[in-house]
């Protein structure tokens, strides 16, 4: 699914979460003119240069629709999952990289699992940074494609782990 941005557009861009497409520029870089949008992501300010050619390779991507975010809600509601009791730096390695894949999915898997074993057992520091950066990173991109408050939907992903 490449397809072009445009200036206003909002994007995923893996592991840093929803930006805005703030322009398309060219550069030179080796005699050689390349177009970049430019992204600036909404969760630190951080302006992000992607070449257009690389947008499949990075993993950028359009906000999820309608439909997969009911997908979403649904694998964090699922409840019959086994949760990996792996060494904790095994685990955090193996959800550090389905963070990186950009894939909503895959965060709301590691917002499911880890937010299952907080009941279960005590989350090392990293395993709750992780929970955070999963819960802000689904959090953005559910009100983006909601076009909810992201409040609100911090606290309906509250309420499915309250059980």
């Amino acid at each position: 699914m490449n397809r072009d941005f445009k200036e206003g557009d909002m994007a995923v861009y893996p592991a840093h979460g929803v930006g805005e497409v703030k322009g398309i520029e060219t550069r030179e870089i080796s005699g050689e003119k390349h177009k970049f949008y430019i992204l600036k992501i909404l969760d630190n300010g951080m302006t992000i240069m992607v070449p257009k050619g690389n947008v499949k390779s990075v993993g950028l991507r359009e906000i999820i629709n309608g439909d997969e975010v009911e997908e979403v809600f649904e694998i964090l509601k699922e409840r019959d999952v086994t949760v990996d009791t792996q060494t904790w730096n095994r685990r955090y390695r193996e959800y550090m990289d389905k963070i990186k894949t950009g894939s909503v999915y895959e965060i709301a898997e590691v917002l499911r699992d880890l937010s299952l074993l907080k009941f279960e057992k005590e989350l090392s520091f990293g395993e709750r940074k992780m929970l955070d950066m999963a819960r802000n990173l689904l959090v953005r991109e559910l009100a983006v494609a909601t076009g909810q408050e992201e409040a609100e939907i911090f606290q309906e992903i509250q309420k499915i782990f309250k059980s």
